[in-house]
């Protein structure tokens, strides 16, 4: 009789832990290709609108570079990722990215980009633009979607 009661209890314990799971965590990991950052690609998991950012807490949130006209395979740009101590977790304020004809004409079109200093870089030779906000079609403009190591 104890061991069944206590089995019961365990199979109780098992489905309530794993009721709260799937309430604190709906979303599903997706580990493909999905951000760059750092020079590495990472996965994301569950996205949720996050509210803009005031004047207390905009530090805590990290910009997320998409662009409008980038190279083949480009995906969105994070300004840091897991290991890099400005990585605030996941909070992203979207920055639309758009190269000039002047970005354009240099290299033959668009070029690749993985990192934030890549889009310093080509920002500070004027083959970017770049502005706060998001574009029709684009990233929610200030979300939470924590980054995923892919391998």
């Amino acid at each position: 009789m104890k061991r069944s009661v206590l089995v019961t209890l365990m199979v109780m314990a098992v489905s309530l832990i794993g009721s709260l799971v799937v309430q604190a965590d709906p979303g599903q990991p997706n580990f493909g290709s999905a951000i760059y950052a750092d020079g590495e690609v990472f996965g994301t998991k569950g996205v949720a609108s996050l509210p803009a950012p005031n004047d207390s807490n905009v530090d805590s949130y990290d910009k997320l570079f998409a662009f409008t006209n980038g190279a083949a395979g480009q995906l969105a740009v994070a300004e840091a990722a897991p290991g890099n101590p400005n990585y605030n977790g996941g909070r992203w304020f979207t920055h639309t990215v758009t190269w000039t004809e002047a970005g354009l004409e240099a290299h033959g079109g668009p070029v690749l980009l993985t990192s934030y200093a890549d889009i310093l870089f080509h920002e500070s030779l004027g083959h970017l633009t770049i502005t706060e906000g998001t574009f029709s079609g684009g990233p929610q403009q200030y979300f939470l979607c924590p980054l995923l190591q892919t391998h």
